[in-house]
């Protein structure tokens, strides 16, 4: 069989497409993946170190843009249509999967015209415009919160959680972390693929506040590339014992030596904390599309499975204490962390892909 992905642009919409992938791939030999994104997105540069075969359209946004720029976006999309038909009619699929991202629309569009099984998985609490308008084409509706479920029609919509990538599902099937002969409390801080530069920031301003424990702390923070050498000086003014890097190559080893993190709350990495079970302070990114960060947090936080300090609410002082108050708790820690497992859905591509293959079995 042939699987069509469609979408990207970040890394919470196309991680969750490479976790499908892998699980179809897997399922049988000789199927094959293709994926459909833009020059532009983290695509371009992900999937061909994977391996994988990816097909670059014309595609941008639309929404909350001027008349002129709106008629540009049309134009793109139009493009990327007779783009997408083109892939289509090439690559033959029997599947297509919309991940969100601009390149998504027209390539599930295309398959709509030419009656091709099609299929759109939404990773957040607050469905994207795009995803919102695909589900009324789609067969199938993957959702990964139960907040997102009201959004899309009832009867096509299924609760699937958010696909991981092997790499994090090996993670949570290692025996746990060996017992440690020291003290250390271990702290993850990262901000997704390129950073935060406000998490890289406020944490130059909780060091001064937690110079009574500091001897205790190991801090593993990835920063991104523009803040790198401004937070590792930092850390070396404040004599804290620290790793910090541009990139982290293993998510699944930082996770699995965290005591606590801090992170943003995009649905992929809340996809990952629940899955290794650790707890976490989110710190919501303010400008996400639809307030969709807060969103997926919160559902985190009324089920205490995780903490939230919005933006508008953080400084040094403020997160040093929550971090502070968590080191002395370690039941609370060791309780959180479960609550946060226990909402984990570790078979989300397997669900997914089982649903897509049945609906194909079906149309024959």
């Amino acid at each position: 069989m042939r699987l069509l992905i469609a979408g990207g642009g970040t890394g919470g919409h196309l991680f969750p497409g490479i976790a499908v992938a892998e699980e179809f791939l897997s399922r049988k030999k000789g199927n094959e993946v293709l994926f459909v994104g833009t020059w532009r997105g983290i695509e371009a540069r992900v999937l061909p170190k994977l391996g994988y075969r990816l097909e670059c359209i014309t595609a941008a946004g639309i929404r909350g843009k001027g008349s002129v720029a709106r008629a540009k976006g049309l134009a793109k999309f139009l493009y990327g249509y007779a783009q997408s038909r083109k892939i289509l009619k090439e690559f033959k699929p029997d599947l297509v999967l919309g991940v969100g991202g601009y390149a998504s629309a027209p390539a599930l569009l295309a398959a709509r015209g030419m009656h091709i099984p099609r299929f759109i998985h939404e990773q957040n609490a607050i469905p994207g415009f795009t995803n919102k308008m695909l589900a009324t084409v789609a067969e199938r509706v993957f959702i990964s919160l139960e907040e997102s479920r009201k959004f899309f029609p009832e009867e096509r919509t299924l609760l699937t959680g958010n696909p991981l990538r092997r790499q994090i599902l090996e993670q949570v099937a290692l025996a746990p972390q060996e017992e440690r002969t020291d003290d250390a409390f271990h702290l993850l801080v990262f901000g997704g693929s390129a950073g935060a530069h406000r998490i890289n920031l406020i944490m130059g301003e909780v060091l001064p506040h937690l110079e009574d424990v500091k001897e205790r702390l190991r801090i593993t923070h990835q920063t991104g590339e523009n803040d790198l050498e401004d937070v590792t000086s930092a850390y070396e003014e404040q004599g804290v014992a620290a790793d910090v890097v541009a990139f982290i190559d293993s998510m699944a080893d930082a996770y699995r030596w965290a005591d606590l993190v801090v992170c943003r709350a995009g649905a992929t990495t809340i996809a990952e904390i629940t899955a290794c079970g650790k707890p976490c302070i989110f710190i919501p990114y303010p400008h996400a599309v639809d307030d969709h960060q807060r969103r997926n947090a919160e559902a985190l936080l009324k089920r205490g499975a995780g903490f939230v300090i919005i933006e508008q609410e953080l400084s040094g002082e403020v997160l040093a204490k929550t971090i502070r108050d968590l080191m002395a708790d370690p039941a609370r820690l060791k309780s959180v962390g479960e609550a946060a497992q226990g909402l984990a859905r570790l078979d989300a591509a397997q669900v997914i892909v089982d649903e897509m293959m049945t609906s194909k079995r079906k149309e024959k």
